[in-house]
């Protein structure tokens, strides 16, 4: 049979009534991460890291609650038929999209209350931000929660471990490494915005470019996954893509807009280059 065989077991070690999670290790070092290299990025805008740092730990709480909660919506009727599994987010099962909307609303609120920049901030953080993803699907290659459809492609991965949470119909044949897809598209978003950065653009444009390349990404990459279908074939992830690459779109455009007829808004200076 093609494929390569996943027989790693998500739980690292048992202790007592808690179980430390290959999951859990990477999306914990992921948000560390994220967090280190926003703190890293705020500094070099002559942002006022103090107050960037305590923007990071209520949105972090928020993008956990928003993404515990999009992913429950998305597998509504597993979760009714099993609520007791609800809160049980250390197992594995955190929407991105929900984590980057409620997260973001909440620094939004408080970046506005503690007077910083919002372009700015927003800004600093999409390195972080695509870091982090990148390392939290290390997590889900292991855990088997974010699987694609059967595949006959030599590089499908096959589950055969009990504790993988890939349902049980797909255990044991190929499926598509979505983790894999995603993390090699986010890796090309990353080396663009790497290059972008260093430009002198509009307060918030590397934000939207962030933004409106992950949208694209997931638009056409959640093709291969089986999730809940919501309205003309799309899948939750794909609905929230659109709506976020037509947002990302237009606010793009109004910022090269207003550059282009002298409008901008002056931005803090950015210095100590790396």
């Amino acid at each position: 049979m093609n494929g390569i065989t996943i027989n790693i077991d998500p739980v690292i070690v048992n202790l007592g009534g808690f179980a430390l999670r290959w999951y859990s290790l990477t999306f914990g070092g992921g948000i560390l991460l994220a967090i280190l290299l926003t703190m890293r990025e705020a500094r070099r805008r002559n942002l006022d890291t103090s107050k960037v740092s305590n923007i990071a730990l209520w949105a972090v709480i928020g993008g956990l609650v928003g993404a515990r909660l999009f992913h429950v919506v998305d597998r509504l009727d597993y979760y009714l038929a099993n609520p007791q599994f609800i809160l049980a987010i250390h197992q594995g099962g955190l929407a991105i999209w929900g984590g980057l909307i409620t997260g973001g609303l909440v620094a939004l609120f408080v970046a506005r209350r503690e007077g910083l920049p919002v372009a700015q901030l927003a800004d600093a953080t999409v390195i972080g931000l695509i870091v982090g993803q990148m390392m939290g699907r290390v997590g889900c290659i292991i855990n088997g929660d974010a699987y694609g459809g059967p595949t006959g492609m030599p590089w499908g991965f096959v589950y055969v471990n009990p504790g993988a949470m890939i349902p049980e119909a797909l255990k044991g044949i190929p499926t598509h490494p979505y983790p894999v897809y995603e993390v090699l598209w986010d890796l090309a978003l990353l080396g663009l915005l790497l290059l972008l950065r260093r430009r002198p653009l509009p307060g918030g444009l590397l934000f939207l470019t962030y933004v409106a390349g992950y949208a694209l990404g997931r638009f056409s990459l959640t093709f291969v996954r089986q999730e809940a279908v919501w309205f003309w074939g799309l899948q939750e992830a794909q609905v929230i893509a659109l709506i976020a690459l037509v947002l990302a779109a237009a606010g793009a455009f109004y910022l090269l807009r207003s550059r282009f007829t002298g409008k901008e808004r002056r931005q803090p200076v950015m210095v100590h280059e790396p």
